[in-house]
C-alpha cells in the first residue's frame, strides 16, 4: 500500500495533515529518530512475524528487543521474522514504511507495552521517507489493534562494568 493509502486511512481520523514527509530515509529506528530529532525509544517499531500464513505485527518501542520465549509464550508460535517479500504481500507495505494503519484484514496487529513508557510514539506512514505522532489513545484508536502484549524486553540500563 501506499502513503496515498495510509493518507486516505487517516483522513477518517482527521490525521491526513499531522503525516511528516522526509528527504533522508525514516527507514531503521536509528534514521528515523535522527529525522525526527527524538531519541530512539520513541519509535514505534513495527515488527513483523509469520503466523498461520498472515502477518502477525508488533508495533514496539524502537529501543526494545523481542524476547522469544515471551513471544512463543504470547501467541504459541515461534518468533520467525517476515522476509522482504512477505512483508510486501502480507502486510501491504514495503520494509521500512510498515506501519499499523490501512493493514490487510488478515494482518493480526498488537502493541507492546513497552510504549507505554511515552505519551506520543511515532509509527512510519506507509513508506520509508514518512512518520507521524500520535499519543497511544489515538494510536489505538485508528488502527485495528487486537491487544496489549508484553513479548519485549528493555534495554539493559545497567554498565557491564561498572568504575569505582
Amino acid at each position: 500500500m501506499s502513503l496515498e493509502t495510509v493518507k486516505t486511512h487517516l483522513a477518517r481520523y482527521d490525521k491526513t495533515g499531522a503525516v511528516i514527509e522526509f528527504e533522508t530515509s525514516t527507514a531503521t529506528v536509528e534514521l528515523a529518530a535522527a529525522a525526527l530529532g527524538i531519541e530512539p525509544a520513541r519509535i514505534a517499531k513495527s515488527l513483523s512475524f509469520l503466523r498461520e500464513g498472515h502477518a502477525l505485527i508488533v508495533v514496539a518501542a524502537g529501543d526494545v528487543r523481542v524476547d522469544n520465549k515471551k513471544f512463543k509464550d504470547t501467541f504459541a508460535v515461534k518468533a520467525k521474522m517476515l522476509t522482504s517479500e512477505q512483508v510486501a504481500a502480507l502486510t501491504g507495505h514495503i520494509v521500512g514504511g510498515v506501519c499499523p494503519f490501512a493493514l490487510p484484514d488478515s494482518a493480526e496487529l498488537y502493541f507492546d507495552i513497552s510504549m507505554r513508557r511515552f505519551t506520543t510514539m511515532f509509527p512510519a506512514c506507509g513508506t520509508p521517507h514518512t512518520a507521524i505522532e500520535l499519543t497511544l489513545a489515538e494510536l489505538e484508536n485508528i488502527t485495528q489493534n487486537r491487544d496489549w502484549v508484553d513479548v519485549c524486553k528493555l534495554p539493559d540500563a545497567t554498565p557491564e562494568h561498572a568504575s569505582n
